[in-house]
């Protein structure tokens, strides 16, 4: 793996210069939210940052035909502290996320990014917004993973190393020539089907001195 231009690509896919199909809405969104940052939110604390960027999503989302309501409480599957599922049909997931496991929406954003570049296999598909009892929830489609044996976390952890990531602590990794930490990769996150690794739940965040320097 030819580092720099691994970093060089993801730069690009982030800044929205390059993308897949199923990538240009999220990098529409990203790039909105990048642009209406304004310099006054720099001296706010995270949660009114986050709050801002709640309510112009809100207006992005009217405006854009990105209002999303399709939500079949019957096809409810399960729930963890960010995000619950739904069956869509026999190849396909829904996905609510609140982004409450990032400090900005944008961070969340960049989530999606880096995890359908690293495991496209397990791309999401990003449908829109969809709000319930004042809670904005991001919708992304993915593709539904019939396990058929438990994963071993030691095959993770070899995959991950293998591929430049350090085992920092428990199921977290970090990458420190592309400044990328990966988190909660236990084995409800990352599926085994035909002795193949599906990551399926991914918690990117980058550090942006190491992620942006060239």
């Amino acid at each position: 793996m030819n580092l720099d231009q691994v970093k060089y690509e993801l730069q690009n896919i982030l800044s929205g210069k390059s993308s897949q199909s199923y990538d240009s809405t999220i990098q529409a969104v990203t790039s909105y939210l990048r642009e209406s940052k304004s310099s006054s939110t720099l001296v706010k604390n995270e949660l009114e940052n986050k709050a801002e960027e709640t309510k112009k999503l809100l207006i992005y989302a009217e405006k854009n035909q990105l209002t999303f309501n399709k939500i079949n409480k019957a096809n409810y599957v399960s729930e963890g502290a960010e995000q619950q599922v739904f069956i869509k049909n026999k190849d396909y997931v829904l996905k609510l996320n609140d982004a409450i496991y990032y400090t900005s929406w944008l961070d969340y954003f960049h989530n999606l990014l880096l995890h359908n570049y690293f495991f496209a296999d397990t791309a999401y598909q990003f449908l829109g917004f969809y709000k319930a009892d004042e809670v904005l929830y991001a919708v992304v489609k993915q593709p539904f993973v019939e396990v058929d044996e438990f994963t071993d976390l030691e095959n993770v952890k070899e995959f991950l190393i293998n591929n430049g990531f350090k085992n920092t602590r428990n199921h977290d990794y970090y990458h420190t020539g592309l400044g990328i930490i990966l988190e909660d990769l236990h084995d409800e996150n990352v599926l085994t089907k035909e002795k193949w690794l599906y990551f399926i739940d991914t918690v990117f965040y980058i550090k942006p001195d190491i992620f942006w320097n060239n």
